[in-house]
């Protein structure tokens, strides 16, 4: 087997992360790999924002996961930063392997080094595969979160 290396995305990787965000029961609904022009944009926002840090996993020059963590800034915690983690996925044919592990170690490991005092994600309510994942990881069901589509 070959090493997995976690790196910064580039705007070459974005269809292959499209791709992995529209490949489950959510995601299949609200993505459309058809036209790549926002998910461009969208790179190129997240790229040059310091507080954005796209990432991805390869492995023989395959991209085989992804996630997106948020440095945010805040008072609260006497002045903490807050890292969120985002859109975590790994290649269908990759589930199962330990990558998913792989890549939340990384994310945690980034937060620490970047002094983040926590590390936050929220997770959809049907994705009780992945709240179980999580938990392992050692995250704890803290609060309830809320959205609002516009």
């Amino acid at each position: 087997m070959s090493e997995i290396h976690i790196r910064r995305a580039e705007a070459a990787d974005v269809e292959p992360i499209v791709a992995m965000l529209a490949d489950d029961h959510l995601g299949r609904s609200r993505e459309n790999t058809a036209d790549p022009a926002p998910y461009q944009r969208a790179f190129a926002a997240i790229d040059a924002d310091r507080n954005q840090l796209l990432a991805v996993a390869e492995e023989d020059g395959e991209l085989i996961g992804t996630l997106q963590l948020t440095f945010i800034p805040g008072l609260s915690r006497q002045g903490a930063t807050r890292a969120l983690v985002e859109a975590v996925r790994v290649r269908a044919d990759r589930r199962g392997g330990g990558l998913g592990g792989q890549l939340m170690k990384w994310a945690v490991e980034e937060a620490r080094r970047r002094d983040c005092a926590l590390i936050q994600l929220t997770s959809d309510v049907s994705r009780t595969g992945a709240h179980r994942f999580y938990e392992k990881l050692g995250f704890e069901r803290s609060h309830a979160g809320f959205k609002l589509l516009l």
